[in-house]
């Protein structure tokens, strides 16, 4: 090589040089043009991981409802349980037998004895023993449930006038026209508190009480049993402004094509729901006012934290959805992952000291609540310097004491589950009557739907409720009240 290089030329051996630096610069180019798509391919995929993640987000690590689940895993069988990991079907083991009770003597409608004439065995005389004899209680269906009446105003002729005057109706009779009371509030609450359909109300009508009724007919029904809640309802309204603590949901409402938001607003006593084109909190604003005083247990959504911050409103943040947020940290980049495992252990602790309270005194239950906060806060304000982690450790800096108001206000719950079990019979009526087609139609769907959360709330048969509403509505007597179950 050496021999080859020394009998080349000056001008042979610039070229030769040049072309090898030529080499040198074009390798230095692919590498750098290599580094440079090796930091996007990484960025990239930096990005994929996190779209990733937030495609697999399920109930368990967002706010997603579990319905929102399309691919649920399926858990590993546990020895002595069912296939899928659960428990058997039927009574568990150590589980309390429960019996209905019979019915009294004031509520039954007939009575039989069924004797022996003879022995069945020998066909000799019998005399009554002891024993007392065996009941068998059935509940049957009358072949004719409704009866029909016919009430006649009968026209008379006054000679001194010389006009016809009719016989005035009673108020009940007249307003109530072709169905009565009781039978409009089966009908409203097949309707409302059954989630039926008009087609199904009707064919039930039709098929077993006999009573054929067209849709326009059960739509008045519905109308006019509406009209009867007004004032149960509006009741209701002024009174959240007076609670104490209430929790609060919201979830989506069909108009049409128009886009709606059904809040659901739980108190102590009595559950009511808003349909309103809004998900802000200007909502709150309206229903509640900006000198609210009581306590409010909802999710982290924004419109919460306008409210909390715009009027100096105290809120408890729920601590489930927290634990959601939390584990889909975990899902992350490693030190994410990192950070929200450290993040559940501290929350599995709170829990469990929550879980241990009627174990303890109430100081030590204080104490030992205030103990673990200290140091959930503490290990939330330590993050890597990843979005999602600086995100959740920037919630705790701002609204980490929203967290903890259970701890230090009687009667606040740590979760909002009360309002989420509460809405839950809202989003199973949207999904079987596809949402409403007017503001006749909304307020419907706040009253009735109020009503039945109520009544369940209280323990009240929300028959009866419905009935003495709507028996109200017709005679032009006060209505029933919602605010507290009557005895």
């Amino acid at each position: 090589m050496a021999d080859d290089l020394e009998q080349l030329s000056k001008r042979e051996l610039v070229g030769l040089v040049r072309r090898l630096l030529g080499r040198i610069d074009r390798l230095e180019a692919r590498v750098a043009a290599l580094e440079q798509e090796n930091a996007q391919l990484k960025q990239e995929n930096a990005r994929l991981t996190q779209e990733v993640a937030r495609l697999k987000k399920d109930s368990s690590t967002s706010s997603k409802p579990p319905s929102s689940d399309i691919v649920k895993p399926t858990p590993k069988p546990v020895k002595g349980q069912g296939r899928r990991g659960k428990r058997k079907i039927g009574g568990q083991p150590g589980h309390a037998k429960h019996e209905r009770p019979p019915f009294g003597p004031d509520q039954l409608d007939a009575a039989w004895d069924y004797v022996l004439e003879a022995c069945p065995r020998c066909g000799g005389a019998l005399t009554r023993a002891r024993k007392p004899p065996r009941i068998v209680q059935q509940v049957e269906l009358v072949e004719k449930p409704v009866r029909v009446q016919e009430h006649r105003a009968v026209a008379h002729w006054c000679p001194r006038c010389r006009r016809i005057h009719v016989a005035p109706l009673p108020d009940g009779v007249r307003r109530g026209g072709l169905v009565g009371p009781r039978l409009t509030a089966l009908v409203v609450y097949l309707k409302g508190g059954c989630h039926a359909s008009y087609s199904t109300v009707q064919a039930f009508v039709r098929d077993v009480l006999h009573a054929p009724l067209s849709r326009g007919q059960l739509a008045r029904l519905t109308a006019k049993a509406a009209a009867a809640l007004r004032g149960p309802y509006e009741q209701l309204l002024a009174a959240l402004r007076d609670e104490d603590h209430l929790n609060i949901d919201e979830t989506g409402h069909k108009e049409n094509k128009r886009q709606m938001w059904t809040w659901c607003f739980r108190a102590e006593l009595f559950t009511l729901f808003k349909i309103d084109p809004s998900r802000g909190s200007d909502v709150l604003v309206e229903v509640l006012g900006k000198e609210f005083a009581g306590v409010i247990g909802a999710d982290y959504f924004s419109a919460y934290r306008k409210y909390m911050g715009d009027f100096n409103v105290m809120v408890q943040f729920c601590l489930a959805h927290l634990i959601r947020d939390v584990k889909y940290l975990t899902t992350l980049d490693k030190a994410t992952q990192k950070y929200g495992h450290r993040l559940l252990d501290h929350l599995r602790k709170l829990f469990g000291v929550i879980h241990r309270r009627d174990t303890m005194t109430p100081t030590r239950f204080q104490r030992a609540l205030e103990q673990t906060r200290k140091k959930l806060l503490a290990a939330a304000k330590r993050p890597p310097w990843t979005a999602e982690a600086q995100n959740m450790a920037d919630r705790f800096r701002k609204h980490g004491d929203a967290y903890f108001r259970f701890i230090t206000t009687p009667g606040v719950e740590p979760t909002n589950n009360l309002a989420e079990q509460a809405i839950r019979f809202v989003v199973i009526d949207r999904r079987v009557t596809q949402g409403t087609r007017g503001e006749a139609g909304q307020r419907w769907c706040e009253r009735i739907w109020t009503a039945a959360a109520t009544c369940a709330q209280q323990g009240r048969s929300l028959f009866d409720f419905l009935y003495q509403a709507v028996q109200a509505h017709l005679t032009g007597q006060p209505p029933p009240s919602l605010l507290a179950c009557p005895g």
